[in-house]
């Protein structure tokens, strides 16, 4: 029996841990680049085989640690926001971002009817749990798309595909809060005569929407004169610290929840309005660095641990009718809402079909899930946990496999060469830019 004081203390193990962590969120993007395997994959992998371990009792189950999952993967969105908000070239515009309505005012809502739909007639779920399912799922994930999104800012034109699901992602998370309140509300009312939709149309709807808006393009237009217009030297632009990024994205989202408002909607909005104070401005681009990392972090650690749940039983509740629905989601309902959302949009058919394709889920959908839960009384809570873990978990393995193939084949015919010694790939979870 060796001598306790020869047992490694678990503190020092954890740093050991964490220095590896950091070491592959360096490395692993660079050795999957042209591989058909995302990182997502791997670190789920790696989550699973880490909880799997004999000595391990910790199980890091949603259920078990609602407040710790809300509040994590709440952290790991806004700073994915603040990035795809900074990454777009594109000036605003209605006619510009014409892609974006339609992904957002077409395909989200048909999403979520279709999504509600299923789930309340193929799990027997009340409309509430259905709806507040359907609301979680039906939003592109900003972190998990990081692979189909745009490149660091500057980094050239951007086509239809990258540039649509990159603004898709930036402001769906923040227009499907509407709906997860609405399954709050009607399960709140639900056997009584309270009313409820005047409150939700002027409150969560028109108020919400419009404060979360307005903030964020205000706050994003302060910190841009700080940083580019006051006098030369007490520009924030001077200090060459991207860290300014992560202090835009805690205020906007801190000052907009503070006035309850859609926090994700301002963060996003702020970051558009930051960049356009001084659009080529190279301080744009350091302050992505800082953001990138440490949503890549971020979204590693949570990953790990989404993986240590799959192995501790997430998926206990599920059976072949949640596998069945969860394909279904992904390979007919997005792809048709989305194709749908695109009728008579000029654009290519294969960027059409990318676009409807590529609706990936992930953090949102976590967190939107456990914000839910913890505010409405649902006794099927691990039902919907083991519901929402078995669709990341195919969209991770199913969009992970098939991005880099198929990104790779919209680039040649674009007329880009991915392999190029001077390509600047959009760095996403694949790693920095070459």
């Amino acid at each position: 029996m060796p001598d306790a004081d020869w047992l490694p203390d678990p503190y020092i193990l954890a740093l050991t841990g964490f220095g590896v962590l950091i070491a592959l969120v360096a490395w692993l993007p660079l050795a999957l680049r042209r591989l058909p395997l995302s990182l997502p994959i791997v670190c789920i992998a790696l989550g699973a085989m880490l909880f799997s371990l004999p000595g391990l009792m910790l199980r890091p189950l949603p259920l078990d640690y609602p407040r710790i999952t809300e509040r994590f993967t709440e952290f790991v969105v806004i700073i994915a926001l603040m990035g795809a908000g900074l990454r777009l070239d594109r000036v605003f515009g209605w006619r510009r971002w014409a892609v974006t309505w339609r992904l957002l005012g077409i395909t989200m809502p048909l999403g979520i009817l279709a999504i509600a739909g299923l789930t309340a007639w193929g799990l027997g779920l009340s409309w509430a749990s259905a709806l507040l399912l359907a609301a979680s799922l039906a939003p592109t994930d900003p972190v998990l798309a990081a692979d189909v999104q745009v490149g660091p800012p500057k980094s050239g034109e951007e086509d239809e595909v990258r540039f649509g699901l990159t603004s898709e992602a930036g402001l769906n998370d923040g227009l499907a809060f509407p709906f997860v309140h609405l399954a709050i509300m009607l399960a709140a009312v639900a056997g009584t005569d309270k009313p409820w939709l005047a409150e939700w149309l002027g409150y969560r709807v028109l108020w919400e929407i419009g404060a979360g808006i307005g903030a964020g393009w205000l706050i994003g237009r302060a910190f841009g004169w700080l940083t580019f217009h006051v006098p030369a030297e007490t520009r924030l632009a001077r200090t060459r610290d991207g860290l300014i990024g992560l202090s835009a994205t805690l205020v906007s989202y801190g000052l907009t929840e503070i006035i309850h408002c859609y926090g994700f909607l301002a963060v996003f909005v702020t970051a558009l309005s930051f960049r356009r104070a001084h659009r080529e401005h190279d301080f744009h681009t350091q302050m992505h660095e800082v953001t990138e990392q440490i949503e890549r972090l971020a979204m590693m650690v949570l990953l790990l641990l989404f993986g240590g749940a799959l192995v501790s039983g997430l998926l206990a509740p599920v059976s072949w009718v949640e596998m069945a629905l969860a394909l279904l989601i992904l390979l007919v309902v997005r792809p048709v809402t989305g194709w749908l959302g695109l009728a008579g949009f000029q654009a290519d058919l294969g960027e059409k079909l990318t676009l409807a394709f590529f609706g990936i889920r992930g953090v949102g959908s976590l967190y939107y899930l456990a914000y839910g839960l913890n505010r409405m009384d649902v006794a099927e809570a691990g039902r919907l946990w083991g519901f929402v873990g078995v669709v990341v978990l195919f969209s991770i393995l199913l969009h992970g496999l098939s991005v880099t193939p198929i990104m790779r084949l919209i680039d040649r015919r674009l007329g880009r060469d991915p392999d190029a010694d001077d390509a600047t790939p959009p760095p996403g979870l694949k790693g920095p830019a070459a």
